[in-house]
């Protein structure tokens, strides 16, 4: 089964939230995803600890902590495929 694209943060994450803006900006709607609390979980927070954000795709990091424009441009079309963004919902970006 897939698990499609999940969030993992923590409460208070700044980078988080920095993330989810720019992930905005570009066109996704990052509302409809798996949300996962590190801090809620002893076996994530050992996995993440201090690399959050972290984005994957069906069990997959394809993302973590603050990407560049270039990182976040290839981030896109996987997100696309998956889909995470207003275009998959005939919307324009």
């Amino acid at each position: 089964m897939s698990e499609g694209i999940v969030f993992y943060t923590r409460r208070g994450c700044h980078l988080c939230e920095e993330l989810r803006a720019r992930l905005r900006a570009c066109g996704v709607d990052p509302d409809g995803w798996a949300v996962r609390d590190v801090d809620h979980d002893p076996e994530l927070r050992a996995l993440f600890g201090r690399r959050l954000p972290v984005l994957t795709i069906d069990g997959r990091v394809v993302c973590e902590g603050r990407p560049d424009d270039e990182t976040l441009g290839r981030l896109l079309p996987l997100l696309d495929r998956v889909g995470g963004t207003d275009a998959d919902r005939g919307e324009a970006r």
